[in-house]
């Protein structure tokens, strides 16, 4: 059977990379940075003293790739409604979707975009980070378990994803009851996600104090709360089981932390997020999940673009404003009415880079160009060439300005850049300077 993996993060790729080395056949749909960095130099898993390469197919566009009968998504949970817009067309009857998020609600999503039930529901316990893209370092575990929401644990897809795994060194368990087992890793999420990121510490730091570990047993009991409205009764004893089961991997950070630390958003939303509201359509008080939702919030939120402009500066009479109007006011020959043309999966509407840049009365002396974010903690320079020949200023999507959520209200993309490729979301500062701004990619390694 041909599986097509959404995603070479740090589940997607590890599977992934799994699956294709034990032959089973496996093509990666991917993010342009990850999808060239794979293509020329392989998927690699690092893991204790043992490293993994393999040379999957990987591409863009779904288009591109063989029609999978099994679809994996390892993607976050805030980036399944743009996977699901990409994989419509490939989706038919026959296709099994199977998934790997946190939360307990991708596959209501999946299913209510797809209709049917093509879905099978998948939990990974694994503790990964991505070191670059294309290059994946294992730490700990890696079990997985998939179960049916029927509670059979023999249906023809069942028993496929199972043989799957069998030439790898993945577990894979069969459940009856899937829902206990998601909601049960909800319990660890809604815990050490957020107190990592509010302790700016290892999980450890929450296992080591009785005030927190008060604390995750009153997250843990809320949490157990909403789980029975949606029929899952969940054993009297699941805060102590998720502490003791935890002090095995106290030394990690969580995938929220990572994301947190990394500029990326985090999935708060879809965990404690999710209780808050549903606690509050049920008439239940869950105030300890409320106020870490609000808290992580707060403290992941980017500064506000004020009054949502993009400055230029420089070597100019006076720094130049756009807002989303002017943008979309430039000539026609600026404007890129559906940024999907040039970078794959992207939906809206962009400008180049390079009619505004003409437009301005530089310096000679001017050379590269800056790109800040709005909280001033990342940027990343180009070449004044570079920024002119693949610079786009994306600002329009669905009709509207780009929501925060999705990096708005103005991003900066590459694409065709290569490996220099740059990627910053709220952008609110372009500056032209003498030389190299201040950059802060990691050795350049920026997914776009």
């Amino acid at each position: 059977m041909r599986v097509l993996m959404v995603g070479a993060g740090s589940v997607g790729g590890f599977v992934g990379a799994h699956l294709a080395n034990s032959g089973v056949d496996v093509s990666f749909l991917l993010r342009p940075r990850t999808c060239e960095a794979i293509r020329s130099k392989g998927l690699t898993i690092r893991s204790e003293n043992k490293t993994l390469t393999v040379y999957p197919p990987v591409a863009t566009d779904p288009g591109e790739l063989a029609a999978p009968d099994i679809i994996m998504l390892g993607v976050k949970c805030y980036d399944l409604d743009d996977v699901i817009e990409q994989l419509r067309p490939i989706v038919n009857e026959n296709t099994i979707i199977l998934t790997f998020q946190n939360g307990v609600d991708t596959e209501e999503r999946l299913n209510i975009a797809f209709g049917g039930d093509r879905v099978v529901a998948g939990v990974i316990y694994i503790y990964t980070r991505i070191a670059e893209p294309g290059i994946i370092d294992h730490f700990a575990r890696g079990q997985v378990t998939i179960g049916e929401r029927s509670g059979e644990t023999d249906t023809p897809r069942i028993t496929s994803l199972r043989d799957l795994f069998t030439g790898t060194p993945i577990p894979c368990k069969v459940t009856r009851n899937i829902a206990r087992v998601k909601w049960e890793k909800m319990c660890w999420n809604v815990v050490f996600n957020p107190l990592t990121v509010l302790l700016n510490d290892s999980v450890a730091k929450a296992l080591d104090h009785e005030d927190t570990l008060t604390l995750i047993s009153d997250i843990v009991k809320e949490t157990m709360l909403v789980a029975e409205r949606f029929g899952v009764a969940l054993p009297p004893d699941t805060a102590e089981t998720v502490v003791r089961n935890t002090q095995a991997i106290r030394d990690i950070h969580t995938s929220m932390f990572d994301d947190w630390k990394a500029g990326r958003p985090t999935e708060i939303e879809y965990l404690n997020g999710y209780l808050v509201r549903h606690a509050q359509s049920f008439g239940i008080s869950v105030p300890v999940n409320e106020t870490l939702y609000r808290l992580v919030k707060a403290r992941t939120a980017r500064a506000a673009v004020e009054d949502e402009i993009l400055r230029i500066e420089g070597p100019l009479t006076e720094s130049i404003t756009f807002d989303h109007n002017a943008l979309a006011h430039l000539p026609a020959d600026a404007q890129i009415m559906d940024t999907s043309t040039v970078i794959a999966g992207s939906q809206g509407k962009g400008v180049r880079l390079s009619k505004i840049l003409d437009s301005l009365s530089l310096g000679p002396v001017a050379d590269h160009v800056t790109f800040h974010a709005s909280d001033s903690d990342f940027s990343a320079s180009l070449t004044l060439e570079q920024a002119r020949g693949y610079g786009i200023i994306l600002y329009e999507r669905e009709g509207r300005p780009i929501p925060s959520e999705k990096g708005g209200p103005f991003r900066l993309a590459t694409p065709g850049l290569g490996d220099l490729c740059a990627n910053i979301k709220h952008l609110a500062r372009i500056e032209i300077t003498h030389g190299p701004g201040k950059d802060t990619r990691p050795s350049l390694k920026t997914e776009c």
